[in-house]
């Protein structure tokens, strides 16, 4: 009698390729930026991550043990690069508020359109109840660097480079929402006849003459 062939049992440690690429680390992180954007970072398990990429959750919890983990790594590999650039432009301007607040919605538009994710996910965490998604954010931020752009500011008011009436802490927002807000918003514009010219070139220049000139005329 001919003996059945054993199935070998897979020896333990990192989970087969999936067929749909063979950077499993980097699509859940993908994964889960859609789900935040989607339904927010509370509510979104490693549970739902799993079902959302057609995996086991022990093959999710062989890349990220909590969403804890997972968060550090979205905030090491994705937020911290765009911040480090954000700081870097103020840096690179010290002198020049103008240049920095250019260059600074120039690239907040360029992310805008590289990660679609950031603003349902940065926006949306910002008018949610809960604060989960911040309380992360808030320790992984350091403070002092924060306290470096803003005493920048500070220093271009007192040199008489940027108006008094602006408050330091809203700028950086206030451009976030000149340029990041209505680039996630252009996404549904497609079939809005009155809004549907509006692209990255567009949202750049309108944040730029109102960062400029206000609602005034502008001058010759």
């Amino acid at each position: 009698m001919v003996e059945p062939t054993l199935r070998r049992g897979r020896r333990p440690g990192r989970p087969p390729a999936q067929p749909d690429g063979p950077d499993q680390r980097q699509r859940l992180v993908g994964i889960a930026l859609e789900l935040f954007a989607r339904q927010g970072y509370a509510e979104t398990t490693l549970a739902a991550i799993a079902r959302a990429a057609g995996m086991t959750p022990a093959a999710v919890h062989y890349y990220f043990k909590t969403r804890d983990e997972l968060f550090d790594v979205l905030f090491d590999e994705r937020i911290a690069p765009m911040r480090r650039h954000i700081e870097g432009i103020f840096l690179e301007n010290a002198n020049d508020p103008v240049a920095a607040f250019t260059t600074l919605a120039e690239r907040f538009v360029e992310l805008a359109a590289e990660s679609p994710w950031i603003g349902p996910v940065f926006f949306g965490e910002m008018l949610r109840e809960d604060d989960l998604f911040k309380q992360h954010i808030h320790r992984r931020f350091s403070e002092s660097r924060q306290v470096t752009v803003l005493d920048t500011m500070r220093r271009w008011q007192d040199e008489g480079l940027l108006g008094k009436d602006l408050d330091p802490a809203l700028i950086i927002g206030s451009v976030l929402s000149l340029t990041v807000l209505p680039m996630t918003a252009s996404r549904k514009w497609r079939d809005d006849p009155l809004r549907n010219h509006i692209g990255p070139e567009q949202i750049v220049r309108h944040a730029l003459a109102l960062l400029r000139h206000g609602v005034g005329p502008a001058k010759a």
